[in-house]
């Protein structure tokens, strides 16, 4: 299964935000939605999806499994919960949000817990979020490669977390990037700046199109019709060498998806 490389990214959208967002994103061609448990949003992007009239096969619909649901009794009840807030009878794709923190529970426990999601036909494909390379050999280990769909990690051009990325290629699993625009820090760097100018393009523009270059799945997301666009359009550039590599010398390990569970990092 491919998951399209533009997606619209629904973190912190609640409310009327998060339905007009969705449904200015449908209305301009996005057609792969990103939700989870957590942002508490599902009912109104369900709401978004069902307003929009879009074709339910034309879609790509990603949501995640949050670290309180990741228990026996909880993992499948909760995606069926998400599925009727959704208004949908299977998603796209199911990530496990974060690894269960300070590891109470094994990865091999849940990731079986997510087969079996697949398999009772809940969700199309399942994933992984924010896992470091120790959390993922244990994935592989347990479920396979052949059935990761991704690993959706925080890159940006001021955090290129090289070394995740490094092995989950080696693995053939691809990489979703969320917070592709470091919460719209990336429109104050001189480089991204620069290199925008060169092409009429806004830095934000710029960091998206090193990202798809990268064959990056992104997952940006915006209350504005207008930057909704404009991230769209950033699939038509074309960057060459050299600013590929003055983006890749601005990794500072700046990381700011870093809350008190998290793994530790790579």
């Amino acid at each position: 299964m491919t998951i399209p490389a533009f997606g619209l990214g629904t973190f912190r959208l609640k409310g009327q935000q998060v339905i007009d967002s969705v449904k200015m994103g449908l209305e301009l061609g996005y057609r792969h939605i990103d939700t989870a448990q957590i942002y508490d949003n599902e009912t109104e992007v369900g709401q978004a999806i069902a307003e929009s009239e879009v074709p339910r096969d034309e879609l790509f619909v990603t949501t995640k499994v949050w670290t309180s649901n990741l228990g026996a009794d909880r993992l499948l009840p909760s995606l069926e919960e998400s599925l009727s807030k959704l208004r949908l009878q299977q998603v796209d794709l199911t990530l496990v949000h974060w690894p269960s923190p300070n590891d109470e529970l094994a990865v091999a426990d849940y990731l079986t817990r997510m087969m079996e999601a697949r398999e009772r036909g809940l969700t199309r494909a399942i994933g992984i979020s924010n896992f470091t390379i120790a959390h993922m050999q244990q994935a592989i280990d347990a479920i396979g490669a052949e059935n990761i769909a991704t690993n959706q990690v925080e890159v940006h051009p001021f955090l290129q977390n090289r070394k995740v990325i490094d092995f989950v290629r080696s693995q053939g699993i691809s990489i979703t990037a969320y917070m592709p625009l470091a919460y719209g820090k990336v429109m104050h760097d001189e480089v991204l700046k620069r290199i925008g100018e060169a092409h009429n393009a806004s830095p934000a523009q710029i960091a998206l199109a090193w990202l798809l270059q990268q064959d990056f799945a992104v997952i940006p997301s915006s209350t504005k019709r207008e930057n909704l666009a404009a991230n769209l359009a950033a699939q038509e550039l074309r960057l060459n060498d050299d600013e590929m590599q003055q983006i890749a010398a601005l990794d500072r390990n700046d990381r700011l998806a870093n809350p008190g569970f998290a793994p530790k990092w790579d």
